[in-house]
């Protein structure tokens, strides 16, 4: 019977479609459900509250002294963080491709531990460390150094958090590739820097690019960690989403809100390059897969 389905299909030139059964109908319909719930319609509250009184406070809640201030710290802070942490990430994810050696194990363990931390525990770990009775407070004082309840309490903090984005996704792409092009490049005279930058580089550019999109991401709505070594100073050590909850704190629903439209539309960009990074990737695979 499926025989003479399938050739009455071909003689006909029309494919034979899958039958769509009744589970596949109500998971389907669970799914769109589920994430109308959870996301779309938290997410289309955002802007619905953000304007509720009106175009016009919700543009005014971007000209606030506050939030300007929340955002511009918010760049600074993640313009520091993001880069060092992506020398670091292509730095110990080479390492950890190109050697074996003991204890590697735990290396990789240690890069992932800050994704299992909460972001509670890093500030207190930050005040711990650099905190002025701290483990290295004394020092810094006598040489006239305060990390806590400053911005570089912030960079440092942000730093330990986003540190595992960049090299978990650059690890994976360089043990797949290998050590053949490289060697190969080595041969014909490259130096380090120049096989690096012609031969690995643009062999690793997806995974990197979608690492400093996470990195980014992850450190500009950073809020834990931070809020507890900014000490909450206004104009100095708040960032925008600290500055969000503190809106909420203080009833101004529209400038909490309207400052948190920020990141809902961040995040539909970073959405979108996610997608097109993915498809990159998977073009450039099959194209080498093809060869």
């Amino acid at each position: 019977m499926n025989l003479a389905r399938k050739l009455i299909s071909h003689e006909s030139g029309v494919a034979a479609s899958p039958r769509i059964g009744v589970t596949s109908v109500l998971s389907v319909t669970a799914a769109v459900v589920f994430l109308s719930l959870f996301v779309l319609i938290p997410f289309l509250a955002i802007f619905d509250t953000a304007l509720r009184d009106g175009i016009g406070p919700f543009f005014d809640a971007f000209s606030r002294r506050e939030t300007i201030e929340g955002i511009r710290l918010t760049l600074f802070v993640t313009g520091i963080s993001v880069p060092l942490t992506v020398l670091f990430g292509l730095f110990a994810a080479w390492l950890l491709a190109k050697f074996r050696f003991p204890g590697r194990n735990i290396i990789v363990s240690l890069i992932d531990l800050p994704l299992a931390l909460s972001p509670i525990v890093v500030g207190i770990m930050m005040i711990t460390l650099f905190g002025r009775f701290g483990f290295f407070g004394a020092w810094l004082e006598t040489h006239g150094i305060q990390i806590i309840y400053r911005w570089p309490g912030l960079v440092l903090t942000n730093i330990l958090i986003i540190l595992p984005f960049v090299a978990r996704e650059v690890l994976p792409t360089l043990e797949e590739l290998g050590n053949e092009e490289e060697e190969a490049a080595v041969l014909l005279g490259a130096s380090g820097l120049q096989t690096f930058l012609r031969v690995t580089l643009p062999n690793i550019k997806w995974a990197l690019i979608y690492g400093v999109l996470l990195a980014a991401a992850r450190s500009a709505g950073e809020f834990g960690a931070a809020s507890i070594v900014s000490g909450l100073r206004r104009g100095r050590t708040v960032t925008l989403p600290i500055q969000i909850e503190l809106y909420y704190a203080e009833y101004q629903t529209v400038a909490a809100f309207a400052s948190a439209t920020l990141f809902t539309v961040f995040a539909v960009i970073t959405v979108l390059l996610k997608a097109t990074i993915s498809s990159k990737r998977y073009q450039e695979v099959h194209i080498e897969s093809a060869r």
